[in-house]
């Protein structure tokens, strides 16, 4: 990928998953959140190119100055070898391998032929309840609902019955791109293409919008979601893993 779109991608993800605040210095954004979301606490480069001498205690005093640890959220691309040896001459160790997989709306609105999900502006408490239900982490849960609700412009899917959410995700359109995020399925539910129902939905929103690229992030261990969304037309682009002191 171009520069600008791995730059177009980054802004867009930290837009979709709206951190308390965010700078763009020396190529960098730097959000600060004290939610779980790691994308939304954790120095990224707008850019996989080498990355000038300096740059890691420059950041880490940034994040001390904001009573908060620096996490860095680096491509596994060999630009950063570099990097990558400096962060773990300074106790910093790597976790969580996360794909960024791009497709396009018209191939994921095709992953399922059942009824799309429903689509709204914002997300109401029933939604919100499909994040604190039994199988995930409710705290966890509470701070992607804060994130995702303070996004400006998202859309909120949600497969429903008898007033519960089933299923959802969210959404979010800005930097030219469509981006997937806060994809759940309720314990007891999975298995049944309900996930494929709400990509569906989401696609919908995005072609009256006339958007037509699409990307989302996904765990690199998550193979049941990868497997989806194998379906639904993503690849990967590049992958990331997150950088923390021990």
């Amino acid at each position: 990928m171009n520069a600008k779109e791995v730059a177009s991608i980054e802004q867009a993800t930290l837009a979709a998953v709206a951190p308390e605040t965010v700078e763009a210095r020396e190529g960098w954004l730097l959000p600060v959140d004290h939610g779980s979301i790691g994308r939304a606490r954790s120095a990224v480069p707008l850019q996989h190119t080498d990355i000038e001498p300096g740059v890691l205690g420059r950041i880490e005093a940034y994040y001390a100055a904001r009573g908060l640890p620096a996490v860095f959220r680096l491509a596994t691309d060999a630009c950063f070898d570099g990097l990558r040896h400096e962060l773990r001459q300074c106790g910093y160790s790597a976790d969580k391998p996360t794909l960024v997989q791009l497709g396009t709306v018209a191939r994921m609105r095709e992953v399922s032929s059942q009824a799309s999900a429903e689509v709204h502006a914002a997300p109401d408490a029933a939604w919100t309840a499909l994040f604190l239900g039994e199988g995930f982490d409710p705290v966890d849960g509470a701070c992607r609902v804060r994130a995702l609700g303070r996004a400006q412009g998202s859309v909120y899917a949600s497969v429903r019955e008898g007033g519960e959410v089933l299923a959802g995700g969210v959404a979010a359109f800005g930097h030219g791109w469509v981006s997937v995020h806060g994809m759940r399925t309720a314990a007891g539910h999975r298995g049944q293409g309900l996930a494929g129902r709400v990509l569906a939905g989401l696609a919908d929103a995005a072609l009256a919008r006339g958007m037509a690229r699409v990307f989302l992030q996904v765990e690199a261990g998550n193979t049941a979601a990868q497997a989806l969304y194998r379906r639904a037309g993503f690849e990967t682009a590049w992958s990331y893993v997150y950088w923390r002191r021990a």
